[in-house]
């Protein structure tokens, strides 16, 4: 049985995007011209791989098992190819990334940009969302998550670890008052994201947990946290990064100076440690970044 090598890694292709024409569109080839391919690589191998319907493709049971073999050697394939090229000193091709809408928006954005002038020959298909993206199967080359991670069986890297430090507007301020202790938070109105009810702080020499309650918000988004906070609407605990805009403007002030949250840790989270370079670069980019961003952090003004 003879296989073509190109013809697996299209079937991984179509595999992840459980679609031909959206795969056709990665690869840049017709969808026509895809499907007769994966027809002809079923037949060679004498077994069904896709199920196909009007809307998508499914894998079937030898398809799966084909999939889990076919990406490992189509990874190491593109991998050994790109290390006896050039790629390695100018890295090429579509990056394909999933980031917070917060993060990418409120933080991420010039960082892009230099990434993008720095290596002119990637291009980029960047999708923004709160959800945990498949990176198993959706086409993505690396996704970029803030928090605690979930257990699985994917490769997370921590790039960063950024400080949170608590804010408020001036208006809510001299409305509701200054708060000159940790304890003195219970008495007012916190933002926290989701369902958070309390906060653990840091000083030089202990922690302490304030508990605040429910609030009269619940909300998912850093994004419109911030905003409510600038509007009077209360307290926040978050990075510096996140209101670096709103801090220079005047619209936040910076509390308890001397007390800050968890930090907040940053994955870059990849199906395989086999990575080509440009993935490997924007991870390295990101990481040099965010990390040096975290340590050299300026004291805004505070009250």
């Amino acid at each position: 049985m003879n296989l073509d090598l190109n013809d697996m890694a299209l079937f991984v292709e179509v595999a992840k995007a459980k679609h031909f024409r959206r795969a056709a569109e990665v690869l840049g080839i017709p969808n026509p011209t895809l499907s007769r391919r994966i027809t002809a690589l079923e037949k060679a191998i004498g077994l069904r791989l896709l199920h196909r319907t009007t809307r998508k493709v499914e894998l079937t049971e030898a398809g799966a098992l084909y999939y889990e073999r076919c990406k490992r050697i189509v990874n190491e394939a593109n991998l050994a190819h790109e290390q006896l090229g050039e790629m390695l000193a100018q890295p090429s091709g579509l990056l394909r990334a999933s980031f917070p809408v917060d993060l990418a928006v409120t933080y991420l954005a010039p960082l892009i940009a230099e990434f993008a002038n720095r290596y002119p020959d990637i291009t980029f298909d960047f999708d923004l969302t709160s959800r945990r993206v498949d990176l198993v199967s959706e086409p993505f080359d690396i996704a970029i998550r803030t928090g605690h991670l979930e257990d699985s069986q994917l490769i997370a890297r921590l790039i960063a670890e950024l400080p949170s430090y608590l804010y408020a507007s001036p208006g809510y301020l001299e409305r509701a008052g200054i708060p000159e202790s940790p304890a003195d938070l219970e008495k007012h109105d916190c933002l926290g994201i989701l369902k958070a009810t309390s906060w653990t702080l840091h000083d030089a020499t202990s922690a302490t947990t304030v508990i605040f309650g429910g609030g009269r918000f619940t909300i998912n988004s850093i994004g419109l946290i911030r905003k409510l906070a600038t509007l009077d609407k209360g307290i926040i605990l978050m990075p510096e990064q996140l209101v670096a805009d709103d801090l220079a403007s005047g619209k936040l002030r910076r509390l308890l100076p001397s007390w800050q949250g968890e930090p907040v840790p940053v994955y870059a989270i990849t199906e395989t440690r086999l990575l080509p370079a440009k993935t490997q670069r924007f991870i390295e980019f990101l990481h040099e970044h965010l990390s040096a961003a975290a340590r050299s952090h300026k004291q805004p003004d505070t009250v």
